[in-house]
């Protein structure tokens, strides 16, 4: 009961923090900017939170964490209209809501589709923000039991997770992962003061800029990709309010794909390194499995919409609990968060809560003031919205351009920052383009240098002796997830070179082909 009472405290106060007019501004601007990028396409949660970085700079803490937390989930709620209105997946994690969405839309129930993916996000970001109110004092309770041993553990955990789990291939994301950890550690060494991977460059010492490596893999390099895409993509779709009431029938049928779609986000909102993505793909098979007629999906199921919204919104809120409490982050876009925190030179982990509480606490608060601006800005700027999709992509790219490259210079007044942007710009439009998830680059460059720091120190406390990471319980446990997350990896793997030596590849398949058909030709022709 007093953990109750003390929750209900710290929210208490938490609301004194996030209606202080200062942060609200900050919270309302963030909501709205965030709201914006989600309806058009080609940005994102993670490009916007890179181009804005550099106004963190000026800004007072908590006040910048509000913004880019409302940018976060704000985008999220944006990008479901594109998904249901035009089957547009403007953002990865809405592909799922088109599978149904778009399909309501052309039965002219596009407007209810879009009222329940409101009410299912705003419902999951609601018992995601209580989770957070409830588990974190436990959640500090037991961090402080995490030495420098225990941290190193779970946060290779969070690096193995994030690069095994990533799109595509696990060893491209292991690959990307490595990749993020020696961009890390470039500069001066904190223990020996020597120089590490700077080629000879002054302007490195300090290391490769956050705001120059998240602007360029993910702002730049995300309209290299789209840059032929210059047609006007949306179309003259009408909205009204009337039409986003959903019928009784509807309510019935998403209420227990909500709460499921809820609970699959909470968890996979816990575990680091899984994407909205792999959330709302779980959610949606998982409706599809249950469902006493999964015939429908595909083809206007309500249901396909609500579980989705509603794991994405959840997962969302959720994600800040290890990127907070533990200082692991959950996915690219937590990890560019904690990137934030430390540019304030706040270090995320089990004494934020203790040693910041505003922060915490003020977050906490401003996501149930966002969320319900969100659901006052969606309903009757709906209209608004459609008409925003049909920017001409030529207009949206030259503009985004120029406030990345002030944007940058403006963070050290220097071109040598401008000229980062544009090489990871290029470097990342390439490794896309190959099949690499640049993704896993961030989390390792986030989580590099404290895997390194920890690491160091929990040696010179054991006096060098690496079993210290299997005799502390904590630590064992942390070390034996990676390994078995390793050994599935290697698992998988080995079991798909198998199948392709059983199964002739196609090259393999046309060449038999053209020997049996030659076979016969000169058999007739003996014949």
């Amino acid at each position: 009961m007093s953990i109750i009472m003390q929750s209900f405290t710290d929210l208490a106060y938490g609301f004194g923090i996030a209606f202080e007019p200062h942060n609200l501004m900050w919270s309302i601007f963030g909501v709205v900017v965030g709201n914006l990028i989600g309806v058009l396409p080609g940005m994102g949660a993670l490009s916007a939170i890179a181009i804005l970085l550099p106004l963190t700079y000026a800004m007072h803490p908590v006040a910048a964490i509000l913004m880019l937390a409302g940018i976060f989930y704000g985008s999220m709620y944006g990008g479901a209209i594109g998904a249901i209105l035009l089957n547009l997946p403007v953002h990865a994690p809405h592909a799922v809501t088109c599978l149904d969405g778009y399909p309501l839309t052309k039965q002219g129930r596009g407007g209810a589709a879009l009222g329940i993916a409101m009410m299912s996000s705003f419902f999951a970001a609601t018992v995601g923000i209580l989770i957070m109110v409830f588990f974190s004092n436990v959640l500090v309770e037991v961090a402080f039991k995490f030495g420098p041993t225990e941290i190193f553990s779970i946060m290779m955990l969070g690096l193995i997770a994030g690069s095994t789990m990533s799109k595509g291939s696990a060893l491209k994301g292991v690959a990307m992962t490595l990749l993020g950890l020696l961009i890390g550690v470039t500069g001066t060494d904190v223990n020996t003061g020597t120089m590490r991977f700077t080629f000879g460059m002054i302007n490195l010492e300090d290391g490769v800029d956050l705001v120059a490596l998240a602007m360029g893999l993910f702002g730049v390099g995300e309209f290299l990709l789209g840059i032929n895409r210059l047609q006007i993509i949306g179309t003259g779709l009408k909205m009204k309010f009337k039409d986003m009431r959903p019928t009784k029938d509807e309510m019935k049928r998403s209420f227990f794909p909500m709460l499921r779609g809820t609970a699959v986000g909470a968890f996979f909102g816990i575990l680091p390194g899984t994407g909205p993505t792999i959330t709302t793909f779980v959610a949606y098979a998982l409706e599809h499995k249950v469902s006493k007629h999964p015939e429908r999906f595909g083809h206007g199921a309500i249901e396909g919409v609500a579980s989705p919204e509603a794991a994405s919104h959840s997962k969302t809120q959720v994600d800040f609990i290890p990127t907070m409490s533990l200082g692991i982050p959950g996915d690219a876009v937590m990890a560019l968060m904690l990137g934030a925190l430390m540019i304030q030179g706040i270090q995320p982990g089990p004494q934020l809560i203790t040693e910041h509480p505003d922060i915490f606490w003020g977050l906490i608060a401003s996501f149930w003031v966002g969320n319900l601006l969100l659901i006052i800005l969606n309903v009757p700027l709906i209209g608004l919205w459609v008409k925003l999709l049909r920017v001409p992509y030529k207009y949206l790219l030259p503009s985004a351009m120029f406030f990345i490259a002030v944007g940058c210079f403006s963070t050290q007044n220097s071109l040598f920052q401008v000229g980062e942007v544009a090489f990871f710009g290029i470097a990342g439009a390439i490794l896309v383009a190959l099949d690499f998830s640049v993704a896993p680059i961030l989390l390792g460059y986030v989580l590099g240098p404290m895997v390194e720091e920890n690491f160091r120190r929990a040696l010179l406390l054991s006096r060098g002796n690496l079993l210290v990471f299997v005799e502390r319980p904590i630590s064992a446990w942390f070390v034996g997830a990676c390994a078995l997350l390793l050994g599935v990896q290697i698992l998988f793997f080995i079991r798909g070179k198998i199948r392709q030596k059983r199964t002739p590849t196609t090259l393999t398949a046309a060449i038999s082909t053209f020997e049996d058909q030659a076979k016969v030709s000169v058999g007739q022709v003996d014949a």
